[in-house]
């Protein structure tokens, strides 16, 4: 178990990489105003998002379900930081997917934010990696 605990944590840390970067790539794209960036960016954010975070979220996912399977759900199901953790999980997956409908949206020209926009979305996976660290190894309820 040891194994899929520590793959499970190395493509959480790819998938975070992907939520703290795509939202960055999106603010330099939004700036960008010349038709060679904008087909750059959207080259990078397409090779980040299909190649690097969706593959990443789906291996954490998978792991992490193996694991509450395994031997923690019998073991902290009862625990109040399990279930909050695993809420903002959801809440990241819906991050995710919204990243994926702006991915889209670039593509097709039909962005209608501006950078500052961009970089406030880009505080979130932030502060929910912060809470969910301190859910998992401080465990307070």
């Amino acid at each position: 178990m040891l194994w899929v605990k520590a793959f499970h944590i190395i493509f959480m840390v790819t998938w975070f990489a992907g939520l703290f970067y795509l939202p960055r790539l999106f603010v330099y794209h939004a700036t960008a105003n010349d038709a060679v960036s904008q087909e750059r960016f959207k080259v990078m954010e397409r090779k980040l998002f299909y190649g690097i975070m969706t593959p990443g979220a789906v291996l954490t996912i998978a792991l992490g379900g193996w694991l509450l399977v395994d031997y923690a759900w019998e073991a902290y199901s009862h625990n109040g930081w399990l279930h909050a953790k695993l809420t903002l999980v959801a809440l990241l997956v819906v991050y995710h997917v919204y990243c994926g409908k702006l991915l889209l949206d670039f593509k097709h020209d039909r962005n209608r934010h501006g950078h500052v926009f961009f970089r406030w979305l880009n505080e979130l996976p932030v502060l929910i990696l912060i809470v969910i660290t301190i859910l998992v190894v401080v465990r307070p309820f």
